[in-house]
């Protein structure tokens, strides 16, 4: 398999895992959304559903899928970017929901995986 420099894997994945949301319907309102030391990656709304989400990109799945890669320090800044972003008024009264999509790319292929409440936050 032909090596991904990555730079172009992040950004690649991040444009397929927007362009994936768009078309189920989600809005993406903001991309690399950072705040306190924290960045999501894309913050989509859908419904009365303000859903962050972490985009992980691997060229190969020969050291793990690239889900397994967003750990809990890495959940606990999202969460924080979360709260912080949800307490603007626009969007005070929506729900919170933590999502992370998978891109790898194989064989010349992109596979997209949607893990929807990927994790949990208190309050």
């Amino acid at each position: 398999m032909t090596s991904i420099p990555k730079t172009t894997t992040g950004a690649g994945g991040e444009k397929a895992a927007a362009r994936f949301l768009e078309e189920k319907g989600y809005k993406v309102v903001e991309r690399n959304f950072e705040v306190a030391g924290s960045e999501v990656d894309l913050i989509a709304l859908k419904g009365d559903t303000l859903v962050f989400v972490e985009v992980k990109t691997r060229g190969t799945d020969d050291f793990g899928l690239p889900e397994e890669f967003v750990d809990r320090r890495k959940r606990n800044r999202i969460i924080r970017a979360a709260r912080i972003y949800r307490a603007t008024e626009e969007y005070i009264n929506c729900f919170i929901r933590f999502d992370i999509i998978a891109v790898l790319y194989q064989q010349g292929d992109i596979i997209i995986t949607h893990i929807e409440h990927a994790f949990e936050h208190n309050g």
